[in-house]
């Protein structure tokens, strides 16, 4: 598959992720993302992944932290976690290619409330399937529904 493929594959007036890998096992994510003339986002924060930014055609502006650079194709950056970054596209919109680590997926548990400190996880990993507990006060693995070693079974 090429860049220029993709791009043929779509229509005009599509935004958003082109293309990006796919995989179970894998431990990065990449995403081909087309950006319409005029649109971007507000500025936010990425808190957890370093995200590696290749802009492959069109062109824009990149605020990073209050710091703006002009975007054209072949430029690269790295965009760090804890910084504040908004795309703008420009007239002729732009396509940007972009690669970070995988970020954990969504999870449902408790949480530990601010100021408190955080329970000590280490007696609570699954002997079966190696997997952590969610909550503090588990019994059974979330993972396998394994008794957990050292936790009364009701």
């Amino acid at each position: 598959m090429t860049v220029a493929s993709l791009v043929e594959s779509v229509t005009q007036a599509q935004s958003g992720a082109l293309w990006r890998l796919k995989g179970v096992d894998r431990q990065l994510d990449a995403n081909l993302v087309r950006h319409l003339p005029g649109t971007g986002g507000a500025a936010y924060t990425e808190d957890e992944v370093d995200v590696m930014l290749v802009v492959v055609a069109g062109a824009g502006t990149l605020t990073l932290d209050g710091t703006q650079s002009q975007l054209s194709p072949g430029f690269l950056g790295l965009l760090p976690r804890g910084t504040s970054r908004a795309l703008l596209a420009g007239p002729e919109g732009l396509l940007v290619l972009t690669v970070h680590r995988r970020r954990r997926g969504m999870r449902i548990g408790r949480t530990t409330p601010a100021g408190a400190p955080a329970p000590c996880a280490l007696h609570l990993v699954c002997d079966r399937c190696h997997k952590h507990a969610i909550e503090a006060d588990a019994r059974y693995c979330s993972g396998c529904g394994s008794p957990l070693a050292g936790r009364p079974a009701v």
